[in-house]
């Protein structure tokens, strides 16, 4: 029991020590924090067409049920153009809300349902739109794909390494150092460019069937960025 007493303070001690250690080892010297980004234009391919319906009525369980119908309708019209990636059909938001009057009291229900078709065929998804009885366009917005992200991607990070090596070794230089070796490095991406445009139509626009929104995408900026540091080395 003596000799396993002795051990355990043994063992505490080079703990305290190891402790005492690490914490008293100084900071390495002349590292140098740094960062960088490389960035690619694109055309944004992808469209997001929102279209809703409004309802209001003094029984909530009729609004909803007008809603449904409607719904049920302009699905049925959109599923048929619908081709996987080109034109994808979905619903958007559904929601009954109560109308006071000013002493708080429930006086109507308005309700509004939303049809959401996205994809790569702009002009598929604007003639469905047009053929849509009921449910006019309320918005419109256009994104950038995964797969157009990923193509271009490669190309970004690459810019954005090669900026962060210049950088370091610039830096390097001008603090009186020859060389550097990278200590650490992170990398992540983005893409900006994503603008909602909202429709601004009279009611009833849309009745025609030739009624096609004219739509054109924007760009996208892929933004890869890289920081890090570096050690400068005489």
């Amino acid at each position: 029991m003596k000799k396993l007493s002795q051990w355990i303070a043994v063992g505490a001690l080079c703990a305290g020590a190891a402790m005492v250690s690490a914490q008293t080892l100084p900071e390495p010297a002349n590292v140098l924090q740094l960062s960088s980004s490389g960035s690619v234009e694109v055309t944004q391919d992808l469209l997001v067409m929102t279209l809703a319906a409004a309802r209001e009525g003094s029984d909530a369980a009729a609004v909803q049920k007008q809603l449904q119908q409607v719904l049920d309708a302009a699905l049925t019209a959109a599923k048929r153009q619908a081709q996987p990636g080109q034109l994808d059909v979905r619903t958007g938001n559904f929601g009954l809300y109560p109308r006071h009057n000013k002493d708080g009291k429930v006086v109507s229900w308005q309700g509004r349902a939303e049809l959401v078709l996205q994809g790569r065929d702009f002009d598929r998804i604007t003639r469905t739109a047009a053929q849509i009885e009921g449910m006019p366009v309320s918005q419109t917005g256009f994104a950038l794909s995964r797969e157009a992200r990923e193509k271009v991607e490669g190309q970004a990070q690459s810019e954005a390494i090669a900026n962060f090596q210049a950088k370091a070794q610039a830096l390097a230089l001008a603090f009186g150092f020859e060389r550097h070796t990278v200590r650490e490095v992170s990398v992540n991406s983005n893409d900006m460019g994503f603008a909602p445009r909202v429709a601004m139509m009279a009611k009833g626009a849309m009745a025609a069937e030739d009624a096609q929104i004219p739509v054109e995408a924007g760009k996208s900026q892929v933004v890869v960025n890289v920081s890090g540091s570096v050690q400068m080395v005489k």
